[in-house]
């Protein structure tokens, strides 16, 4: 009973359940937006909703990086100074397996975060190229990390997509580690409140925000056989 106990793999545990949903959560807006994205798609009308839906999950993270668990927050992964031997590592050969984010992997993290704002941002302001742009840079760029993340799997021996759905890392691999610092005592109403104050913030920008738009292309028709409609009957007048 003894040896089987000893030798029953044992886990940590390291990314908390708030980080784990934003990032499927994530995910799944980024893939809708993209099939919701052209004229002719069954999710059209929902393309601005997701987007809004988006903008949500970046205040959720923005504030988690701060009061979320301990491999959340920013000041635990965002290692600059660190990239440099990082990279060493890997052109040499070698890769150290990270509890956390690995310096490289904190990059793409907020270049995602950032590229996801932007996306949204040139999307509620009309910049209708800029939008586009940036929004294929984002697609390039989520590519890019799922690949990275694939290889520093096979590379350190270590699952990190599984890693981020059970939350849990195997314990020999981190011989000296422990299980994660919890989020804040009051992380949770914390962060529902600045969702919450996002959410509002987006229907004063777009009181339908959250609900089905009709196309762009949809409503330039309509506005358009308006106008025909207009002009026939101050002719007719």
């Amino acid at each position: 009973m003894t040896d089987t106990l000893r030798t029953k793999p044992r886990f940590i545990r390291v990314w908390d359940p708030g980080v784990r949903l934003f990032h499927w959560l994530l995910v799944v807006a980024i893939a809708l937006a993209f099939l919701s994205s052209e004229e002719e798609s069954a999710l059209s009308a929902w393309h601005i909703p997701i987007g809004w839906f988006a903008a949500l999950l970046i205040a959720f993270r923005l504030v988690w990086g701060f009061i979320g668990g301990e491999h959340a927050r920013f000041a635990n992964f965002v290692r600059p100074s660190q990239i440099g031997p990082h990279i060493r590592h890997l052109l040499s050969g070698k890769a150290t397996p990270s509890i956390g984010h690995n310096p490289l992997g904190a990059m793409a993290v907020l270049a995602l975060l950032a590229l996801t704002a932007a996306t949204i941002a040139t999307g509620v302001s009309g910049g209708e190229d800029a939008h586009e742009v940036i929004a294929y840079t984002l697609l390039g760029l989520v590519c890019v990390h799922v690949a990275a993340v694939l290889l520093m799997s096979h590379l350190a021996k270590d699952n990190l997509l599984l890693a981020m759905v059970t939350g849990k890392k195997h314990a020999d691999r981190y011989p000296d580690a422990h299980d994660a610092a919890p989020p804040a005592r009051l992380a949770v109403p914390v962060a529902a409140i600045a969702v919450g104050a996002a959410a509002f913030g987006a229907t004063r920008v777009d009181p339908q925000a959250f609900a089905p738009h009709a196309s762009a292309e949809a409503g330039e028709r309509g506005e358009s056989e308006h106008g025909e409609r207009g002009e026939t009957e101050r002719e007719e007048d």
